[in-house]
């Protein structure tokens, strides 16, 4: 079953900074310069985790996975820009 996650994460250095977006632009969309929406299965989120454990520092840097449900998104209040298409879309490639 799949589940809509927040993600969003403060690294201390520049390269590793770049390396945690990237990754998490293969699972989800980035809806602000650190925050990410993804949608995951359980066998996603978990290689996600590894994958994030193995490029961050856990004395220097920080990640958090917010779990929402649907209902939760829908009454999510926006001010401002957009992203151009939705966390619905076939656009995800892992």
């Amino acid at each position: 079953m799949e589940r809509l996650y927040l993600i969003c994460y403060d690294v201390t250095a520049d390269s590793r900074r770049n390396r945690v977006a990237k990754l998490l632009l293969q699972y989800g969309l980035r809806v602000q310069k650190s925050v990410f929406e993804c949608v995951l299965t359980q066998k996603q989120r978990e290689r996600l985790l590894e994958r994030l454990h193995r490029t961050i520092l856990l004395h220097e840097d920080q990640v958090r996975l917010y779990p929402l449900s649907g209902q939760s998104r829908e009454k999510a209040i926006v001010l401002g820009i957009q992203p151009e298409w939705s966390i619905d879309d076939d656009v995800f490639i892992v």
